[in-house]
């Protein structure tokens, strides 16, 4: 990654802020919207169904609202919840049930009667205990389809003998089928694209065969952020890609051909200067998502380092003189993995004209808000 901030990430105070910290800027998030939205245009409006995982906060689901958002996507009851409260007009929540998650999706169903609430089936046991749950108010719900991900989902060649359980089932209301993309991960958009198209050739395949022997228009939901833009203008179907929103150095890496940028940057400091060429941040792995390898984070303000080792704490980073930093100085860096770093903060700092405001709660990372 290249990137580097501009006269939109100023930041006044910066000696007053405790760190880490995770600074988000709404300006580049409304223009990140923005992009998307022009990204997915198509004759009727849009095909936009943002997922809201990365986020997880009111504030910025508001945002995407007030541009005509109205659909969206979670992985969670809680993010669900901040979805309702937000106003959304349909959730898909891209998880599939337990019962325990059932009765609680049950329950949000009652608190936003305006919200259409669905979610994922992709076996007959849990289609069952679901029309069995919601036989009084048949509950919205998609296929999931596994297309090579290999973490959920059914295989096509097997989904029309559940598709036609689904649709027979009382408490179930078919929408169509949903399908993520993440094993598509191609650095080489033309290659990402061409397995983009012989993934969703197949989807189409099916859901033709589908609406001819249920005799039901019925919905794609698909992809994430490396390849939605693939998808758009296909008939009836939603993209939900979920890091544009904020962006992060991973995606900014792989996939710079899209026009997003990072809106969220962790505030760090010099903790302490080993030697001639190491020194210390206080950046560790309880402050930036864990989950990817080294390099977890870029620095945009240090054109030369290696990172040498992180703890819960610490990061400690080799460059070639450090004659040039100073202990208690700030910088900025740039999440490799934004969704899981967010889920690190109580609150998010946002940033406009260059002043701090009142911070914005990361109310979804709870597993629990109300139900």
């Amino acid at each position: 990654m290249t990137w580097k901030p501009d006269y939109r990430y100023a930041v006044e105070g910066l000696e007053d802020l405790d760190s880490p910290a995770l600074l988000v800027f709404p300006e580049v998030i409304a223009e990140n919207i923005d992009r998307a939205l022009a990204l997915t245009a198509t004759p009727d409006g849009h095909c936009l169904q943002p997922h809201i995982k990365t986020v997880k906060c009111r504030e910025v689901a508001e945002m995407a609202r007030g541009r005509g958002i109205t659909r969206f996507k979670c992985s969670t009851v809680s993010e669900g919840e901040l979805l309702g409260e937000a106003g959304a007009g349909q959730v898909l929540l891209s998880y599939q049930l337990s019962d325990v998650k059932a009765r609680r999706w049950q329950e949000l169903r009652s608190m936003f009667p305006a919200t259409e609430f669905s979610s994922l089936v992709d076996n007959e046991d849990t289609a069952r205990m679901l029309s069995e749950r919601f036989a009084d108010d048949p509950l919205p719900v998609y296929l999931d389809l596994n297309l090579g991900m290999d973490r959920t989902g059914v295989r096509p060649a097997k989904a029309m003998p559940l598709l036609q359980v689904v649709n027979s089932l009382p408490g179930l209301a078919l929408r169509g089928f949903h399908v993520y993309d993440g094993h598509i991960r191609d650095a080489e958009e033309s290659a990402r694209r061409r397995q983009a198209e012989a993934v969703f050739e197949e989807v189409q395949r099916l859901r033709a065969s589908a609406e001819a022997q249920i005799g039901t228009t019925l919905e794609i939901v698909v992809a994430g952020s490396p390849n939605f833009p693939f998808y758009v203008g296909k008939r009836n179907t939603w993209v939900s890609p979920g890091t544009f929103f904020l962006w992060d150095a991973g995606y900014g890496t792989s996939f710079d051909e899209w026009p997003f940028e990072p809106a969220a940057l962790l505030l760090t400091r010099v903790l302490s200067i080993i030697d001639e060429r190491t020194l210390c941040f206080d950046l560790g792995s309880k402050a930036v998502a864990a989950d990817p390898p080294q390099p977890r984070v870029y620095f945009p303000g240090i054109p030369n380092y290696e990172i040498r080792g992180q703890w819960e704490e610490h990061l400690v980073i080799t460059v070639p003189d450090t004659s040039r930093f100073r202990v208690g100085q700030p910088y900025w860096a740039v999440p490799r993995h934004v969704c899981p770093t967010v889920n690190l903060y109580e609150e998010l700092l946002p940033v406009t004209g260059g002043k701090v405001e009142t911070g914005w709660r990361v109310t979804a990372r709870d597993r629990k808000i109300t139900v």
